[in-house]
């Protein structure tokens, strides 16, 4: 089953769908100047100034992406340079010291088209101005991504951002990439991006905050890929982003030890559950530390082959709520209804009765953080197997970036 991921937003790079014609050859001198009539010396002298010529890389029609697009003035000075993408949108980009090159913040991205007005000024003070255009080619091999959480969707205080990527990012790329995503929130919240291995195997970048999130904040994600290379054969072709926000502060903690499901809201318990954990001993024992509520999946079939457990179990199981990739659930469990509060007597999940698992599952957000303790316990999920970046200290986590 894969993931919901946030829908590919509409980025300057990314909506470059319609080629726009070639304006121009792109090594042109500007024509206009502020020169003056007469046939004095002065004159004379201001009609040999003659405007700076300008020309522009990337150039042609389908010309290969990924290479920044450079604006060069010889015989002068660039005093102004305006890049857009076949919609209009605005390219950014600095100019050099010496005001002559200008150079975009980001690469052309692939299936693109893009136009270049500059004007220029040369030492005498004669005027020039270049107009430009150039198209990219379609990438022929592409990245793509999976992301958590959905757009526009309210989430726990626990929810990380995380970007699994379809094929591996080398890491030679890996910095490239990691400074081209960019997380706004609505009150400065501090945080990392951390690279990791998915429980599949494909590299995965997290965003987590110092601390969990404080409600209410809204989060913004902009990830401008479009012409980025992943290795010497794929590149991203497309942008992403997506917005979200933090829901109430609520933590749910698991207490092995108990037998129970304590709901915290603000610090403060609002709802106290009996549960069966994981049978101790083995193999079947519940994960500990800190997991976070990836999805509600609802009645789903569960098969103890699928988990390495043999044939432990088959059956449906009603308001299924997932915690890790390797198949740790709160779910309701009526064939445990003996041991809730009592013993823990599961093959590794956290059951309830079906009426409490009902109401649960109604209420609980995805992204909420679940702290499991308890003196048996099969250990820590490793980084990847769920959303478990909450296991490593702030220390930890920000010495997984690629930029640290």
């Amino acid at each position: 089953m894969r993931p919901i991921s946030a829908r590919p937003a509409r980025h300057p790079a990314t909506r470059l769908a319609v080629a726009a014609a070639v304006l121009a050859p792109l090594a042109l001198a500007g024509c206009s100047s502020d020169g003056s009539g007469g046939d004095g010396k002065a004159g004379s002298a201001k009609a040999a100034d003659k405007p700076a010529t300008v020309a522009v890389t990337p150039s042609g029609s389908g010309v290969k992406a990924g290479q920044p697009i450079k604006v060069t003035a010889q015989g002068g000075k660039l005093t102004s340079v305006q890049v857009t993408d076949g919609d209009g949108g605005a390219v950014t980009g600095k100019l050099s010291a010496n005001d002559t090159v200008w150079t975009s913040d980001r690469k052309a991205g692939a299936g693109a088209s893009y136009r270049i007005t500059a004007a220029t000024r040369t030492e005498g003070g004669t005027a020039g101005s270049t107009n430009a255009a150039f198209t990219t080619a379609e990438a022929e091999k592409k990245n793509l991504v999976t992301w958590w959480p959905g757009k526009n969707t309210t989430v726990g205080i626990g929810q990380p951002i995380s970007i699994v990527f379809d094929y591996p990012v080398g890491a030679e790329s890996r910095a490239e990439v990691e400074k081209a995503l960019k997380v706004t929130t609505s009150n400065n919240t501090v945080g990392s991006w951390g690279w990791l291995k998915h429980y599949d195997g494909k590299d995965r970048i997290d965003w987590r905050p110092e601390e969990y999130w404080k409600p209410g904040t809204q989060v913004t994600v902009d990830a401008p890929l479009n012409g980025i290379a992943t290795s010497k054969e794929r590149m991203f072709a497309r942008d992403y982003a997506t917005k979200f926000t933090i829901g109430a502060q609520e933590v749910v903690k698991v207490d092995l030890d108990r037998k129970k499901l304590v709901l915290e809201r603000n610090g403060s318990p609002v709802r106290t559950i009996p549960v069966s954990g994981g049978t101790p001993g083995g193999d079947k024992r519940s994960w500990g530390g800190t997991t976070v509520l990836i999805s509600k999946e609802g009645t789903i079939n569960m098969n103890s082959e699928t988990v390495g457990l043999g044939d432990a179990y088959n059956k449906m199981v009603d308001y299924s709520m997932r915690l890790t990739w390797s198949g740790m659930y709160v779910h309701a469990a009526p064939w445990n209804a003996a041991y809730f509060g009592r013993a823990n007597k599961s093959s590794g999940c956290i059951g309830m009765s079906t009426a409490e698992a009902s109401s649960f599952y109604k209420d609980i957000k995805v992204g909420t953080p679940f702290e499991t303790s308890g003196k048996d316990h099969k250990g820590i999920p490793v980084q990847g197997n769920g959303f478990s970046n909450w296991n490593e200290t702030w220390e930890q986590w920000q010495k997984r970036s690629a930029l640290s």
